[in-house]
């Protein structure tokens, strides 16, 4: 029997180079941006004036240097002080506003940004989930919106602020001696060069850097949800070692991050101070010459080292924009990636019959493989032809790898089918809108997954909206749970943690199958519900699901004979294809591999479902 191609999950590269520019990437934030851009706005030319406030204070002191401290006028001293002491107030206070301005509106943007992640995460398709590691995911929601929110607030804004400011500073200090100015005008030429030869190695790091993040968190996921396997066997060290190889590996990382950093901050803070150095001294000869006044010689300084912090900045603010550049990639790659169709139209093929017709589930010439899968792999699924009737419940019994699992999945489509067409009651699934369709499908899997909320809200999570406390009685019931959650502090209000783990196995299958059952579905499909009961509590659950079964069209899959017991009809799935459809007594006479399946055996190829 082949084996089907299992997806498996990967982390996404983290080597590669940026496909766009920084530029590129940042400008995507724009309709995230839009709602807030006038209080943005604001913010920048509330930053503006406030740094070119500062280069007025050189010209106060021109004034206060070349007239009254020359003069010996001390009033005019005084004046002057007060004039500093108003300037330094204004700046300090236009600051603090600007910083106002952004301070909720990012975190709103932020949190926009995070809740349509969300809402994408929610409609990709389940191949998507099965290829990218959850903390991947998890980073790009956590770390790096954080990253693009603190761009926003800082690096965006002051790279205009800076900007500005050190070409009007530039203009100050021709104004005050264009000799000295051309001096201060030397390093701009290597600045340039460096910050481009910077950014794009700095680019590469930090890509590497935040997808070693992902990695890590994926680890830590992993280690926390699986707590009890690395404790009953032992293997915390092997974990932690696991840990400290990846955590080692993102250190050398930030470190080459913070050697190119270093390396920038290095030269801008050299070059920009070796030429200050120059223009002192030449200054200093022009005043001991009197070809210069004193006042002009301070003012030319103090504008000089008022643009000392938007210079040297430069670097810090370009490390933190690439960052949100790779943040924002990231971010896009999820967002980028293609949602599940509305209607699979190339799978479609015929005209579906009137809607509302009672003909049960057909599977017509049914073929998938994974996306994922190599191209010379045999198809998981290889022209299934199946028909349950209305009102029917079919087995599905086949051996380990053999596709039960896969063929259930297609039936809600939590995977497309690659070819042939799946009907219920004579409407192709392809041309159902998803959300109607689920509501006529509900689902068991084999693994229960429950989540952070209370018992009642899982299980009325498979009913609509108008479903209440008989519904959820009913449905207890019929999973024979209601014995021990009446049993829990709080009943069907207690919390059951994070993925149901204070629970056992089988009060969590329990749980699953009464969320199934609770919305009295039309079409049922349970894979293999009852794998954790025991046998007392399975013969229970059998009998109440009798009563639920003869109300609906079901597909089951099944391993034990008493879940086989259930149906009216079992088909066995073998290579691909339905190779044998009857009565379990049938079956058992005719089919030697069902026989053998039903005695205990285990197939000799295992496969991933």
């Amino acid at each position: 029997m082949p084996e089907k191609h299992a997806p498996t999950k990967e982390k996404q590269p983290a080597e590669a180079a940026p496909e766009h520019s920084a530029v590129r990437s940042l400008l995507r934030l724009w309709p995230y941006v839009r709602p807030v851009r006038v209080r943005l706005f604001t913010a920048a030319v509330v930053a503006i004036v406030a740094s070119c406030l500062s280069l007025v204070i050189p010209l106060v002191l021109k004034w206060l240097v070349d007239g009254p401290v020359r003069d010996g006028d001390g009033t005019g001293v005084w004046l002057g002080a007060l004039y500093l002491l108003l300037l330094g107030i204004a700046e300090a206070v236009l600051f603090g506003f600007r910083r106002w301005l952004v301070a909720r509106p990012l975190a709103g943007v932020e949190a926009g940004m995070r809740a349509a992640l969300y809402r994408r995460l929610q409609r990709l398709p389940i191949s998507f989930h099965d290829r990218w590691a959850s903390g991947q995911l998890l980073s790009r929601a956590t770390t790096d919106l954080m990253m693009v929110r603190m761009f926003l607030a800082f690096p965006l804004t002051f790279l205009l602020v800076n900007g500005v400011t050190i070409l009007a500073g530039y203009g100050v200090l021709f104004a005050q001696d264009w000799t000295l100015g051309l001096v201060l005008l030397t390093p701009v030429v290597p600045m340039v060069i460096l910050s481009s030869v910077f950014e794009q190695r700095y680019s590469v790091a930090a890509r590497r850097a935040q997808d070693q993040v992902g990695d890590l968190t994926t680890v830590v996921e992993e280690s926390v949800l699986g707590i009890r396997i690395v404790k009953g066997f032992g293997r915390h060290r092997s974990q932690a070692e696991a840990f400290r190889t990846l955590a080692e590996r993102l250190r050398g990382t930030e470190l080459v991050k913070a050697r190119l950093l270093a390396g920038i901050w290095a030269f801008i803070t050299f070059l920009p101070e070796l030429a200050v150095g120059a223009a002192l001294v030449l200054g200093t000869v022009q005043v001991a010459d009197g070809e210069l006044s004193a006042g002009t010689l301070v003012a030319f300084l103090s504008t000089a080292l008022a643009l000392r912090w938007p210079v040297e900045s430069i670097g810090f603010l370009l490390a933190m924009s690439q960052e949100a550049a790779t943040a924002t990639e990231r971010y896009f790659e999820v967002m980028d990636a293609a949602e599940e169709p509305e209607a699979a139209g190339a799978a479609a093929s015929g005209s579906p019959a009137a809607s509302g017709t009672a003909d049960g589930v057909r599977f017509e010439n049914v073929t998938f493989r994974y996306p994922d899968a190599p191209a010379d792999a045999p198809p998981v699924l290889d022209g299934v032809d199946l028909h349950i009737r209305p009102g029917e419940t079919m087995a599905l019994v086949g051996g380990t790898g053999s596709g039960k699992t896969t063929l259930t999945a297609l039936v809600p489509r939590l995977h497309e089918a690659t070819g042939g067409r799946i009907l219920l009651d004579g409407e192709d699934i392809t041309l159902m809108p998803r959300d109607r369709l689920r509501s006529l499908v509900s689902m068991a899997f084999e693994e229960p997954t429950l989540f952070s909320a209370s018992v009642g809200a899982n299980v009325l999570m498979g009913a609509g909206p108008d479903a209440g406390e008989p519904e959820l009685r009913r449905a207890l019931a019929v999973a024979q749970a209601d014995g021990f959650v009446d049993r829990l502090p709080d009943g069907t209000g207690t919390e059951v943690g994070e993925q149901g783990l204070s629970l056992s196995g089988g009060q969590r299958q329990r749980l699953a199958l009464a969320r199934a059952v609770v919305g009295r579905p039309r079409f049922l499909v349970l894979d293999d519900p009852l794998s954790a009961l025991d046998v007392h509590t399975e013969a229970r659950v059998e009998a109440a699901l009798r009563e639920v079964l003869r109300d609906t069209t079901a597909l089951v899959v099944a391993h034990r004979p008493s879940t086989v017991l259930l149906a009216d009809r079992v088909a066995l799935l073998s290579g691909g294809r339905i190779t044998a459809v009857g009565t379990h007594h049938e079956l058992l006479r005719t089919s030697a591999e069902y026989a053998w399946l039903m005695s205990g055996g285990t197939d000799e190829h295992e496969g991933a479902r």
